[in-house]
């Protein structure tokens, strides 16, 4: 017969297991901190050894960064999906910004659709707690803050739809827009009339979700990208006619 007495699993594995859990779930991220190895232990109901077993075998497989004097920290693993020179090719020709606001679209409508089917209720509190921060973001006018909030409301969406590769090829891309590869986000809240647009957007986006209305959530999103896109298109055509601008002030001094 085929088959073998089944071992019992050592502590360490299952220590393994569980913090791989968290990470692939994205409830443990990139730069997240794990607890001292007392707490961490006791929290598990692992001894120290086991406990010191799993973290070695973690981070010898990249997913976790020890730092003397600070702690055990969540790998910056996101950042292998895409290579320097990719990434550097990106910031530099415009047709990748439109190419990304197509694949957000598709994804994001997919993805909100998914929450929306799917995401639990706890799901749909915490997109719902992130769009209450964005309305008292907009009262302080902090274009950062708004900026912040913006991403962490789309990421959760993505978290909500409850695939994984998914959630980390999508927060592997808003890492690229956070860093300004693609465009400045807080260019779009500079502006009070976007903003308050913006803001109307995302409150149709979290109805959507909060009713449960898949078609509506899709819907919403890619009302929302496409004035995205087309505002910055505007945007670039502006900075183009500025630039024009001034090359014939400058020359109309020399006359």
């Amino acid at each position: 017969m085929p088959f073998e007495t089944v071992p019992s699993e050592k502590l360490s594995s299952a220590v393994v297991h569980q913090i791989e859990h968290l990470i692939l779930r994205g409830v443990l991220r990139p730069g997240d901190r794990l607890p001292s190895e007392r707490e961490l232990s006791e929290r598990m109901g692992v001894s120290r050894p086991s406990l010191r077993d799993a973290i070695a075998d973690l981070q010898a497989r990249g997913l976790l960064d020890s730092r003397p004097g600070s702690g055990v920290f969540v790998a910056e693993v996101l950042g292998s999906a895409f290579s320097p020179a990719l990434v550097a090719l990106f910031s530099q020709h415009e047709d990748a910004v439109f190419d990304y606001l197509g694949f957000r679209r598709d994804m994001e409508g997919l993805a909100a659709e998914r929450a929306a089917q799917m995401g639990s209720d706890t799901d749909l509190k915490v997109i719902d707690t992130i769009f209450a921060k964005m309305v008292a973001a907009q009262g302080s006018r902090a274009a950062t803050d708004e900026a912040e909030l913006d991403a962490s409301f789309h990421m959760a969406i993505i978290e909500a739809s409850h695939n994984v590769i998914m959630l980390h090829m999508m927060r592997s891309m808003y890492d690229l827009l956070k860093q300004g590869v693609f465009y400045n986000r807080q260019v779009m809240f500079r502006n009070k009339t976007a903003r308050a647009v913006l803001l109307d957007q995302h409150r149709a986006i979290n109805a959507a979700l909060q009713a449960r209305d898949p078609l509506a959530a899709r819907s919403a999103i890619n009302a929302h990208l496409d004035f995205v896109e087309t505002a910055l298109t505007e945007h670039l055509k502006a900075q183009r006619n500025e630039a024009i601008a001034r090359q014939r002030f400058e020359q109309e001094l020399l006359r």
